[in-house]
């Protein structure tokens, strides 16, 4: 049986989270309230989206270079309606991302950047409830940079050109955060940030504007499972992760 945590986590010192995302679009359906409330709280939040998308989208008339653009520039909308400015992309190819060496040095690159004390990511593990989170990019970026958080970051010794060519120390984040994924262990209460929440999905208008009116219901549909989940009061809402101490 796992523990299920409500919003108790010791945000307390924190001053940097670094979310790392296969697509434009992830970290909003599954943390954009979450998010938001970090920001809130004046903690520094940074996205690193592996790939630009550019294999989504419904308009046949958009080419693929064009849909990669306009993603970016969606998760760059999106991404100000949690309080997020400072979007990162590694151009990966969407639908095709695996989890190779080389991925792992891209993400354990950003991480020595940045220096989260925090980092969110796709869960690395298959949901046979839920198929749709368990998108193949999805499982590899978990995977890739839960590597890069441990071992890879931390050690001075992997990647040793981060550091002799790029004057990059090694970095150890202490938490990590799977979103997606078939276990929860914490839920976060975002009742009063569903709004923002909402105006970051339809930011992302390649992918949700067809939805219209059904995109609020869809989304609350999930929150108020996870919120029930949790055992909040009827009417909240709620994300819902896998918080693991990697410190």
């Amino acid at each position: 049986m796992v523990e299920t945590v409500i919003n108790v986590l010791d945000d307390r010192g924190l001053q940097r989270i670094l979310v790392v995302m296969a697509h434009p679009d992830d970290v909003d359906f599954g943390a954009a309230g979450t998010v938001a409330g970090w920001t809130d709280r004046g903690i520094e939040v940074v996205y690193l989206m592996v790939t630009d998308g550019d294999a989504g989208g419904f308009d046949d008339n958009v080419t693929r270079k064009e849909m990669a653009a306009l993603r970016r520039e969606e998760q760059r909308a999106a991404a100000k309606c949690v309080g997020v400015t400072d979007v990162r992309w590694l151009g990966y190819s969407d639908g095709r991302v695996e989890a190779t060496l080389g991925l792992r040095r891209d993400i354990a690159r950003v991480i020595r950047q940045v220096r989260p004390d925090r980092v969110l990511m796709p869960s690395p593990e298959r949901d046979y409830e839920r198929i749709y989170p368990s998108h193949p990019d999805h499982r590899a970026v978990g995977s890739a940079a839960l590597d890069a958080v441990y071992p890879d970051a931390r050690n001075p010794y992997a990647f040793p050109e981060l550091l002799a060519d790029e004057g990059l120390d090694a970095w150890t984040a202490r938490e990590v955060w799977f979103s997606g994924g078939p276990v929860a262990n914490h839920y976060v209460d975002v009742t009063d940030r569903f709004d923002r929440k909402l105006n970051a999905l339809r930011a992302h208008v390649s992918q949700t504007g067809h939805m219209g009116d059904d995109l609020p219901d869809m989304v609350r549909g999930w929150m108020t499972a996870n919120a029930a989940a949790a055992g909040l009061p009827e009417g909240s809402l709620a994300e819902s992760f896998h918080v693991i101490d990697t410190a």
